[in-house]
């Protein structure tokens, strides 16, 4: 192993702030550290994230990043999306490493490691929601009487969000049937 990188040993860098394709994006909780295989040494980069940010680069193939630490470091690199499904939205990123002695500050891993860094725990999608609340496009067929029929066709788009979004946060704050 390299001299100044640390294994075995829980040093982990912090995240200050995190900018995708030059837009800064909001981090729940993150974790950067290298992966070491027999064959290569792995830059990885696990976020969680909004929704709202997942569907935006989840499913792209690259992205160039731009990563603050809070040890001051800058890094900038392209690194590949890793889809990973289940648990709280995140981004899971990696690149190869050519040069790992500027990277001395970060823990690494074995590629057989079952000590990964654990970023979900204490968060709950709800938290999530506080921050940032992704929008979600429903369909509804109903039954209604024929003037309240006519009012929904003569209203415009954004006017029926507004009113069924009021109207929904309403029913629940005024105590839904279970």
């Amino acid at each position: 192993m390299p001299k100044g990188l640390v294994k075995g040993r829980r040093l982990m860098v912090d995240i200050k702030s995190v900018k995708i394709d030059g837009d800064s994006i909001y981090v729940f909780n993150s974790a950067i550290y290298i992966v070491e295989s027999s064959s290569r040494f792995t830059l990885e980069l696990d976020m969680i994230v909004s929704e709202i940010v997942e569907r935006k680069y989840g499913n792209e193939e690259n992205l160039i990043l731009e990563i603050e630490l809070n040890d001051g470091h800058m890094i900038n690199t392209i690194m590949h999306v890793q889809r990973l499904s289940g648990g709280l939205p995140k981004l899971n990123l990696y690149c190869e490493l050519n040069d790992i002695e500027e990277f001395g500050n970060l823990q690494v891993f074995s590629e057989n490691d079952i000590s990964f860094p654990e970023i979900e725990k204490g968060i709950t999608i709800e938290d999530i929601r506080k921050i940032e609340m992704p929008n979600e496009q429903v369909r509804l067929k109903v039954t209604l009487p024929i003037d309240q029929a006519e009012w929904v066709k003569n209203q415009k788009q954004a006017d029926l969000n507004r009113f069924f979004r009021e109207a929904i946060y309403e029913y629940w704050k005024n105590g839904r049937p279970e």
